[in-house]
């Protein structure tokens, strides 16, 4: 009768070796997570005169932040223009990007998200009211407003470069409601059981900015909101002619033919212009080349007085 033999300590551990090598030869062999660009960086970076670092991380976010509502000015003169607007990201990448114009919305912060995905972060759509300018009586207001919630390290921060006027020139940290200085005022996010409110400080004065949806939502939310703002009579960019841009000394706003320049000191002034110079300042200021088919809207609006 053969008895039992111990098998060969050498054998069991250069077969356990082995084992462990094969795992970890399969852990490197695992595909490392790459961005998928979602835009021509290149070009996008070019437009707004950036040349740095390409990394997810606070410092560059905050950089865009800052120079994209600088160059790429908020206009809707589209929709003023009874031109309704596509957010396919072609059509808005040829506008914004390459084309030297501006957009709203759904367009500036459509791109920033692309944007900011294709540089690896974690990016997810919001959607909101914009409050910023409207009283009491105009309430409740439609939701129609698009923001982006971008997650570094773990904490959440709102990125919103296409609310005109009022944008925050820096992204704003969620979940606290201590005043947050940014380049051009002061904000401040309060956050409620659905939603979050965005303050802006004005004159000691705590004024409401947009109240946005914690959920985020999906693309085809935002057609639907687009299809509203773009091409329904009672949406405000039908009525009124909206220009903004937010440089680095002061934003500058265009209101129908009333141009405000609001220094980062405080300072402001207003213009009264005539249909004549409204071309030339869109050129000179938002850095907007006028198109001779735009002049039948502009003299409609100060011949129907909404100057």
């Amino acid at each position: 009768m053969n008895s039992h033999q111990p098998a060969n300590r050498d054998v069991l551990v250069a077969n356990d070796r082995g084992s462990v090598q094969t795992r970890i030869d399969a852990s490197w062999a695992k595909p490392v997570p790459v961005p998928r660009p979602e835009v021509d960086l290149d070009a996008y970076f070019a437009r707004i005169g950036y040349d740095g670092p390409r990394e997810a991380t606070l410092e560059v976010l905050q950089t865009l932040h800052a120079l994209h509502p600088a160059v790429i000015p908020f206009e809707a003169i589209d929709v003023f223009n009874d031109t309704p607007i596509s957010i396919a990201p072609d059509r808005v990448d040829q506008k914004l990007i390459h084309g030297g114009r501006g957009g709203y919305c759904f367009e500036q912060n459509g791109l920033f998200r692309r944007v900011l995905r294709s540089l690896g972060f974690k990016v997810e759509g919001l959607a909101g009211r914009v409050l910023w300018g409207y009283s009491e009586a105009d309430m409740p207001r439609p939701r129609c407003h698009m923001a982006n919630r971008v997650i570094i390290d773990g904490e959440a921060w709102l990125a919103d470069v296409g609310l005109g006027g009022c944008v925050p020139t820096a992204p704003l940290m969620l979940d606290t409601a201590m005043p947050q200085v940014t380049p051009h005022d002061t904000y401040r996010v309060i956050r409620g059981e659905h939603s979050y409110r965005t303050e802006l400080e004005r004159d000691g004065v705590w004024k409401a900015v947009h109240e946005v949806d914690i959920a985020p939502v999906g693309d085809i939310d935002y057609e639907v909101m687009n299809w509203y703002a773009s091409d329904h009579p009672e949406s405000g960019f039908c009525k009124t002619l909206m220009v903004a841009r937010s440089a680095p000394f002061a934003r500058f706003t265009l209101l129908n033919n009333r141009l405000t320049i609001r220094l980062v000191t405080g300072e402001e002034e207003q213009h009264t212009l005539s249909v004549g110079d409204i071309p030339q300042t869109l050129k000179d200021i938002f850095g907007i080349e006028p198109d001779p088919a735009w002049q039948g809207a502009f003299a409609r609006m100060i011949r129907h007085g909404n100057g």
